[in-house]
């Protein structure tokens, strides 16, 4: 095992306690800078097909996709794996089948932000490539009550005072968040002149054939593979 792997493994993957399953990982190097790099090469505007008020999101076609979902596919193997534990009972019929329908970027800039929203599919997902020191800073010195600038905030149903209905988190680079694509969520604005960097996606089950199952087993495990076989052995 090479440094580098040695590094990797500081890898954490948590679970909310607080409603649906949400899980937060991170995400390897590796993965990330393809996100990005492909993100860049992108001339598909993305953004009539979205809530946010946003005016960079570049879709990832086809083939980019195929690039990215054997990447993509140990994680939502670590979420089965959460999701089962979370609910305290195995699958009856095996881990759901995936199909990835949709992959966009987001270059979030000043006072942009992504009104309250659910996506289609079985799950969603976001991965932050970039967080801006000056967004760091400014949500460090944010004194509110709410995800402050440059967050993320999950909301479920509703409850007396004493229930948690919400979830709040300030993202850092390499974060990955997994939850119900039916969940709602919300991002809010920030006053920093920089540019926050995401990567959202949706998911569907019951595909016959998936993209994402077969990305998998078209070529041996890669590193990253095996580094998450490993985190999943610890759920």
């Amino acid at each position: 095992m090479t440094d580098k792997k040695d590094e990797q493994i500081k890898i954490e993957v948590s679970t909310f306690n607080w409603g649906p399953c949400v899980i937060r990982l991170k995400i390897l190097d590796e993965f990330k800078k393809i996100l990005l790099d492909e993100a860049k090469k992108s001339e598909i505007d993305f953004q009539e097909k979205l809530a946010g008020q946003i005016a960079k999101e570049r879709g990832y076609n086809e083939k980019q996709r195929d690039l990215i979902i054997p990447y993509l596919s140990p994680y939502l193997g670590v979420y089965d794996q959460a999701f089962q534990r979370y609910q305290n009972k195995k699958y009856e019929h095996g881990a759901p089948e995936y199909a990835l329908t949709a992959l966009w970027c987001n270059f979030q800039r000043q006072y942009e932000f992504n009104p309250p929203h659910d996506h289609d599919g079985k799950l969603s997902f976001v991965i932050y490539l970039s967080i801006p020191d000056e967004l760091k800073k400014e949500n460090k010195e944010y004194k509110g009550k709410s995800c402050g600038p440059g967050g993320i905030q999950f909301m479920y149903g509703e409850g007396p005072r004493d229930a948690v209905t919400y979830m709040s988190y300030f993202p850092q680079e390499g974060d990955m968040f997994i939850f119900p694509a039916w969940l709602k969520h919300w991002v809010s604005p920030f006053n920093s002149d920089c540019v926050r960097v995401s990567v959202s996606g949706n998911v569907h089950d019951s595909a016959p054939l998936s993209q994402v199952r077969k990305g998998m087993l078209k070529k041996e495990k890669t590193e990253e593979e095996e580094y998450l076989d490993e985190l999943k052995e610890k759920l």
